[in-house]
């Protein structure tokens, strides 16, 4: 293992996909000792980006998302009872079932939940959604399947554009409201969102920008309408709040572990920092909750939500865990993709802060294109809608802090590219 002192048990607290490839990167690395993984839910770790697309519109089944593993019968799987507490001192994970276990090292995966609707009475509404894990998207897709006379999506970003989606698929009508000018115009700008939200429109989304529900009116305990702020309302029987995710930190709670509603903090390897800003070498964290700094960003500490990250991170904190330490600290570029409105979008580099954007390929006219954002002079960020093939060599020159706009790049621009507004606030 590469370590001080013998290890003899391993804990890892979250079992989503940062958790279950960070404990095979530690048997890999050669650890054979005791292994468990904690989880909140009863579930095997799963797939969830499959929950907003293909569960919803019953291409798949949710007990089809269990994801493939290489780990061996010897791992204890305590499913069903999240982590409670955390003491360091003692090096013991308390559960909420009362249990106590003792670690010798302690991956923390605890991932993200679903931000709840802000009224207590009305998100426990019949009809009221939200989509996080394999339960909420099997009663979401229950209540699709009995065909609503409208379903309202209260939010524009990724799982609501989504969900959106893929109630067009099913043939339902389908409203969604966004406080912001865009769908997805936090993570892609409103130059790019707004080129999105006309193909969703095109597809039969009815959009409802720049506005906010207020409340959520019922009958007898089910939903059947939402007043909005400017006085209108919308008729519906079912309601998806997808107003992003909360980091689940809460337990960490006098653990004396650097840590907010933003994340745990980690250095450059994966350790996760007390509050001294020291590292706890026998702690790591990876996936949604880690925060970590990010060369490309200014070393700035960043917490990603996507999958590849997820799956990279997990494996790169489990090495250093096990003592298998990479040469390098934690790096790897972000990327998502998203598949909505007929379209595939996928993304690397983070978008936050671009002070610039230039269409480097194709045309949003024709719904295939490329978009390469800037910071500073800097190539921070590329998207791209069904035109995928030219990401790898925009991802190149995001590593490598190329200059924005790029000079001598292969663009299919005849003169020079066209500098426009990012659009991202």
């Amino acid at each position: 293992m590469g370590s001080n002192s013998p290890v003899r048990a391993v804990v890892v607290v979250g079992a989503g996909l940062a958790a279950l490839r960070g404990a095979e990167a530690m048997r890999q690395a050669g650890y054979t000792g005791s292994l468990t993984i904690i989880g909140d839910e009863s579930y095997r770790p799963y797939d969830r980006p499959s929950l907003s697309k293909h569960v919803l519109t019953g291409h798949i089944s949710a007990d089809a998302t269990t994801l493939p593993s290489s780990l061996d019968g010897d791992v204890d799987w305590r499913l069903g009872s999240p982590a409670a507490r955390l003491d360091r001192a003692a090096q013991v994970v308390h559960l909420a079932d009362g249990s106590a276990l003792s670690y010798d090292r302690l991956l923390i995966a605890t991932g993200t939940r679903a931000r709840p609707w802000p009224n207590p009475h009305e998100r426990k509404l019949a009809g009221v959604h939200s989509l996080r894990c394999r339960d909420d998207a099997v009663a979401l897709r229950a209540a699709l399947v009995a065909r609503p006379k409208r379903v309202l999506v209260i939010g524009g970003g990724l799982i609501g554009c989504e969900v959106a989606s893929a109630c067009r698929h099913l043939g339902l009508p389908v409203t969604l409201v966004q406080p912001g000018p865009a769908p997805l115009g936090r993570a892609l700008g409103r130059y790019i969102g707004e080129i999105i939200g006309a193909m969703h429109k095109v597809r039969g989304v009815e959009l409802r920008l720049g506005a906010e529900v207020e409340w959520l009116e019922d009958a007898d305990g089910r939903l059947v309408r939402a007043h909005l702020a400017d006085g209108t309302a919308i008729e519906a029987d079912v309601a998806v709040t997808a107003l992003g995710a909360v980091r689940n930190t809460e337990w960490l709670a006098g653990s004396g572990l650097s840590f907010d509603a933003g994340g745990v903090d980690c250095d450059a390897d994966g350790h996760a920092l007390d509050v001294d800003g020291r590292p706890d070498l026998a702690i790591a964290a990876a996936g949604d909750v880690a925060r970590f700094p990010h060369p490309l960003y200014g070393g700035r500490r960043i917490a990603v939500e996507h999958w590849g990250h997820a799956v990279a991170q997990g494996v790169h904190a489990g090495r250093v865990l096990a003592g298998d330490k990479p040469e390098r600290g934690y790096a790897a570029l972000p990327a998502f993709w998203s598949g909505q409105a007929g379209v595939t979008i996928k993304s690397v580099g983070l978008t936050d802060g671009a002070d610039a954007m230039t269409i480097a390929h194709g045309d949003p006219a024709a719904g295939r294109f490329l978009a390469l954002y800037g910071r500073a002079g800097r190539c921070i960020a590329a998207v791209s809608v069904d035109c995928g093939r030219w990401l790898p060599a925009y991802a190149a020159l995001i590593a490598e802090n190329a200059p924005f706009p790029p000079k001598g790049a292969a663009t299919d621009r005849a003169g020079p590219l066209k500098i426009l507004a990012s659009g991202l606030t």
